[in-house]
């Protein structure tokens, strides 16, 4: 059974009609024969309506999209996309999670790490995943295995898919957030190609732990956003109705991102979002993975830590309040120029200036009397 978005009820009723024609002998009408010319005329009409629905779709709709039940999930790009694929489990500190799944394969017949946030299929997967939701031993996992893949100098390609890190009180005093910053500070560390896709939600600190790579992909109607639009709206506006205002305050789309540079890439999706033809979303992955990790290939270890590193430092420096042009590319500390020198020495000084400029004045002013 499918499931519609309420932005999708002219789908629904033309895609049900579709159906009766498809199969007349099950149709409470006395209908003998299949209508070939009304099933093409219909098909024609539902693709002109998802055309016209979903180019014109507002943040909170994108959001509906990216939370969409039927969305492909990590585990169906993992047995898509991958081959010879090996679970590794546990981070060796605590236990396994299993919101994360994570191990080693063969892409295009080349060794991989492949770390992907798991939502699940239905109710019982998904509790058993905690709803893509990580808690520490979920990213102090992670920590592990890139750091063993940077040593054999193998490429991380990760799978970005959650509303964020697990609240919980067990996960709290564990170190949630001390395991989310570890996980950010091996993310920029690594000297091998690291590319993260954002096929869902990009949640929070949740996201950002995994997705501090060489190359940031989205798919079109996937969101990354630093809290979800109703939790902005409960803080914001105090009213959790306010959803749209708050998804088009964060600029959470692909389209946002990318003018905003947050992100590197949007990867299409199929008319009608990704889960309404999951062979060309696995193809337009297949395409952009190959053709993102043939480029990092050729860059050396150094260079790869280097391209990483610039750009997250290059993020919100020209669209912010302050614009310092003589910030250093490669780092956060300024350019300093001779000018800068001679200011700089005059306010360390700027007590005993002041005492030589009054009595200059003073002496000036007694001698012309």
């Amino acid at each position: 059974m499918k499931n519609y978005l309420n932005f999708e009820n002219e789908v629904k009723n033309l895609e049900a009609e579709l159906e009766k024609l498809k199969d007349p002998y099950n149709n409470s009408e006395e209908i003998s024969e299949v209508n070939t010319d009304k099933i093409n005329d219909i098909q024609q009409e539902i693709e002109k309506k998802l055309k016209q629905i979903y180019s014109n779709l507002n943040p909170w709709e994108k959001t509906l999209v990216a939370r969409h039940e039927d969305r492909p999930k990590s585990k169906f790009f993992i047995e898509n996309l991958f081959e010879d694929f090996i679970s590794l489990s546990g981070d060796r500190f605590y236990g396994e999670d299993n919101s994360v799944i994570a191990g080693f394969a063969r892409f295009e017949k080349k060794s991989v790490l492949v770390i992907a946030q798991e939502k699940g299929e239905d109710l019982e997967s998904r509790i058993s995943r905690n709803f893509g939701m990580m808690r520490p031993e979920g990213y102090r996992k992670s920590i592990r295995l890139m750091k063993l893949a940077d040593k054999f100098n193998i490429p991380v390609i990760i799978f970005v898919d959650t509303p964020g890190a697990y609240p919980g009180v067990g996960a709290e005093e564990r170190g949630q957030a001390e395991a989310i910053a570890r996980s950010i500070e091996c993310s920029m560390e690594l000297r091998v190609p690291t590319i993260s896709i954002i096929i869902g939600e990009g949640g929070s600190g949740g996201a950002i732990a995994l997705a501090s790579s060489n190359k940031v992909l989205m798919l079109e109607n996937a969101i990354y956003s630093v809290i979800s639009p109703e939790g902005c709206a409960t803080i914001l506006w105090r009213d959790p109705k306010k959803t749209l205002e708050a998804a088009t305050a964060m600029k959470l789309s692909s389209k946002d991102l990318i003018e905003l540079n947050i992100i590197d890439e949007i990867i299409l999706e199929p008319t009608g979002g990704a889960h309404r033809n999951k062979e060309e979303i696995l193809t337009n992955i297949r395409s952009s993975l190959s053709l993102n990790l043939e480029k990092l290939s050729e860059l050396s270890r150094d260079e790869i830590y280097t391209q990483r590193k610039n750009k997250f430092l290059s993020i919100g420096r020209d669209r912010g309040y302050l614009t310092d042009t003589n910030l250093k590319k490669d780092s956060l500390v300024r350019e300093i120029n001779d000018f800068d020198k001679i200011i700089s020495f005059i306010f360390k000084y700027k007590i005993f200036f002041i005492l030589s400029l009054i009595i200059l004045i003073s002496v000036i002013f007694i001698l012309s009397l």
